[in-house]
């Protein structure tokens, strides 16, 4: 064994594949770095690439590109609040906030540490546990995947924002979402009629609109950079206080690598929660949790080591027992049949040497997309110091280039849109928006376990099984601890409340309450149609948020009241509401990128995106015409030259060019 692991260390260090692995991270920097992009569609674009290259180079090419994105996905995360790919989610709690302090160079360097770090731990964890793995994976069957994924569920929904019930509502109507669209018995459900839902709701035009146009609209509403105090005034921001960071926390660090090796084995639920269930342990684990979503390193470190080190773990059921362990290692899965390697036990003998390269192939991309992002780093975080309308319409560009990558249809620029009207209106009343992206990843995978497990046991008595019993216990101490922190923090009032969701406008949010009342009873009653199979599991979801909204409701109710006592007046409540959540100034905000999707179907999407960059500049940030013409261009080139001539993207057609 240990000849083979240094057979597989010279290969990965021979020529040409050293090569193809430096040019693989390349390539994992860009597509992490820009939303909409990542790991999954660089291996859709580069495996047809590898039908010739030999097995060692072709691996070290795949993976290289693979295993960095979730370090270079930290970027968009804490400069602009946006989820990188799916895995940086739970970064956004705290990474944003620091480059709203100014610390954005501080968030990197903790980041980039620790990615390195989890990365490759969990390589050296898939080194040593190719033999030992079968029990684990075997012990998860439906019922304690369908367990698991309540758990990441119930700890983003009661670690977002000061109210449980908020965040458990939210995570139900995301659930609710991913049932749009085909059932597994092929009985389409909550499609309107419309053929674009008929497969479901695309996942990409959701996430950036949810996440990306609340935070876009924010810089360009108050005029203000990412950071916002001046970057003289930024204190403890520098990079180097940041790996300093990593060390000073290195117990979180190992015990999160450790945390996210072991789940990223998990089939197809894994990666999906493995931010999130780290940056829970950080924040039960803590003694001081009231930085915690304002801000505090620990928020960063934690998510950013887990999800490093779960690309290992998932790699480790893909090679030995041919199950991918998530739709990235499923791609890489394709690869090894194209290079005529097959996982299993053939992976674990005679190609051994093999198995060894992907090791090393982990840990080498890690360690230099490490090297690379900490060099580059310090001038990505001078972005957060530059004004924010030179920001807000390439941003706006490569969100809507980014969501139009999922279908190549303008209905994912009308959802992106959509998503992110919605996304505004939550974050001003005070609704957690990341449970909801979470449970419509986990959403059809957590419905497929749930109908096994009933099938398979002929009922519910899979709950009495012994991890389903500790599962669901770490699930009633979760809920426990959140609803105890939530109740301390009321009793002191002196103490700011944390996180997403924290803003309180009960008069914005009121009219939240009362349209998810409208959707689950809705969306019950309509269940009743289907079949006892079909509406099984949309039932499970709208029977309890009907409950969990009609509560939320009530107190938001209460404190609408509240608010009208201390006003003169309804009407001067509602102006203050309004004002708070600057309505106005969103509205026209919108406007401008419901002309932007109007004008594309006139005059085509690099046309009318150009034109968006131009107008932008010139009417709202008041720029003159060498300042909005020269972006424009820029902009062009991008579009013509990446998406056009590399990425060869099918255009909409417009009315006037076909």
């Amino acid at each position: 064994m240990f000849e083979s692991f240094i057979q597989g260390f010279v290969l990965v260090f021979q020529w040409p594949a050293l090569g193809f692995l430096v040019f693989g991270v390349f390539i994992g920097i860009w597509l992490g770095a820009v939303p909409g992009l990542g790991g999954i569609l660089g291996l859709v674009i580069l495996l047809p690439f590898t039908f010739d290259m030999e097995p060692v180079s072709a691996i070290a090419l795949l993976l290289g590109m693979y295993a960095v994105t979730t370090s270079s996905d930290t970027i968009a995360s804490v400069m602009l609040g946006i989820p990188g790919t799916a895995a940086s989610q739970a970064t956004i709690l705290d990474g944003y906030p620091l480059a709203q302090q100014g610390k954005a160079a501080r968030a990197f360097g903790a980041a980039f540490t620790v990615s390195a770090f989890g990365g490759v731990f969990g390589a050296l964890v898939l080194a040593v546990s190719l033999p030992l793995v079968l029990p684990i994976v075997l012990a998860f069957g439906s019922p304690e995947l369908f367990m698991l994924g309540v758990l990441g569920l119930s700890m983003v929904g009661s670690l977002s924002g000061g109210s449980v019930l908020k965040g458990l509502t939210v995570a139900l109507l995301g659930l609710l979402m991913a049932t749009i669209g085909y059932s597994d018995t092929g009985v389409p459900r909550y499609w309107f009629g419309t053929d674009y839902l008929i497969d479901g709701l695309p996942m990409i035009p959701v996430v950036l609109g949810f996440f990306a146009i609340p935070e876009l609209m924010e810089l360009a509403i108050k005029d203000v950079s990412i950071s916002r105090i001046p970057k003289d005034q930024a204190e403890d921001g520098e990079m180097l206080e940041g790996v300093k960071d990593a060390f000073r926390h290195w117990w979180l660090t190992l015990r999160c690598s450790i945390l996210g090796t072991y789940i990223g084995v998990l089939p197809g639920l894994g990666a999906a929660i493995v931010d999130w269930l780290a940056y829970g342990h950080a924040i039960q684990s803590a003694k001081d949790k009231s930085m915690f979503g304002q801000g505090d390193i620990r928020g960063v470190l934690a998510p950013e080591a887990a999800n490093n080190a779960s690309k290992g773990g998932a790699l480790i059921p893909t090679v030995a027992f041919g199950i991918p362990g998530s739709l990235g290692t499923a791609i890489l899965m394709g690869a090894l049949f194209i290079q005529g390697l097959m996982p299993g036990p053939e992976m674990l003998t005679a190609k051994l040497h093999i198995t060894f390269s992907m090791v090393w192939t982990i840990v080498v991309a890690n360690i230099l997309v490490a090297i690379l992002l900490m060099m580059w780093s310090k001038q990505v975080a001078k972005v957060a110091f530059i004004r924010g309308h030179l920001i807000v319409p390439g941003v706006i560009m490569f969100v809507f280039m980014g969501a139009w990558l999922g279908g190549a249809s303008i209905g994912d620029w009308v959802t992106c849109l959509f998503m992110g009207i919605v996304g505004f209106f939550m974050k001003r009343g005070g609704w957690p928006r990341p449970p909801l992206v979470l449970a419509l990843i986990l959403g059809q995978i957590l419905e497929n376990a749930f109908q096994i497990s009933l099938r398979t046991h002929q009922g519910l008595g899979w709950l009495g099984g012994p991890i389903v019993l500790i599962i669901m216990a770490l699930i009633a101490l979760t809920l426990l601890f959140a609803v105890r922190g939530v109740i301390r923090s009321k009793s002191s009032p002196d103490t700011p409340a944390m996180g997403e969701g924290s803003e309180k406008n009960p008069i914005i949010s009121l009219p939240l309450a009362v349209a998810l009342l409208i959707l689950f009873s809705w969306a019950g009653l309509e269940a009743f149609e289907w079949s006892p199979w079909v509406r099984q599991f949309p039932l499970t979801i709208a029977v309890p948020g009907t409950v969990i909204t009609l509560i939320a409701l009530y107190q938001d109710s209460k404190s609408v009241l509240v608010v009208r006592r201390d006003a003169e007046s309804w009407l001067t409540a509602i102006k203050a509401a309004t004002d708070k959540a600057v309505l106005d100034k969103a509205g026209i905000f919108f406007g401008y990128l419901i002309a932007l999707i109007l004008v594309t179907l006139v005059i085509g999407q690099q046309i009318a995106l150009c034109l968006f960059i131009a107008t932008y500049l010139w009417r709202w940030g008041k720029y003159g015409w060498r300042v909005s013409i020269g972006y424009a261009v820029v902009g062009w080139i991008i579009l013509y030259g990446f998406y056009d001539q590399v990425m060869h993207i099918l255009w909409h057609p417009s009315w006037l060019f076909g």
